[in-house]
């Protein structure tokens, strides 16, 4: 079933932006075999993924995503079937934001630029994925 996650942690020190090419890089590579796209928002402190595809294996990359030592507080905020790919063509697009002072240049009102800061904050899940794709758009 095709199904997406969205999914909030945060980025130890340790990750450093070598770390996150080399994560870039893995996606890129990996997903493509399981048929697994999405992207990843980050920032100097952050994570915020959105993966889609075949529901079992996104759990089994969820899993070994909650095992990776470059972040923690790993937090699913959405989940469930789709019926079609908001990005089916990149194993992994990503984009660098800053989370403390978001420049909201995207297509968002001030609710969904308040929705997206409770995200964040784990106080809000019911508009992740759409929040999520406007940075991509």
């Amino acid at each position: 079933m095709l199904s997406h996650i969205v999914y909030l942690s945060s980025r130890k020190p340790n990750c450093t932006s070598e770390e996150i090419e080399k994560i870039l890089q893995s996606c890129n590579k990996n997903n493509k075999d399981f048929d697994l796209t999405g992207v990843l928002l980050y920032s100097d402190k952050q994570f915020v993924q959105y993966l889609e595809g075949d529901y079992n294996n996104i759990i089994s990359l969820y899993d070994k995503i909650k095992g990776d030592t470059r972040h923690d507080k790993i937090f699913m905020i959405a989940s469930g079937p789709i019926e079609n790919r908001a990005f089916p063509s990149w194993q992994m697009g990503s984009k660098k934001i800053d989370f403390q002072s978001i420049e909201f240049n995207t297509k968002m009102s001030r609710e969904e630029q308040e929705d997206f800061k409770n995200i964040l904050n784990g106080k809000e899940n019911n508009n992740a994925m759409s929040l999520v794709k406007k940075f991509f758009k």
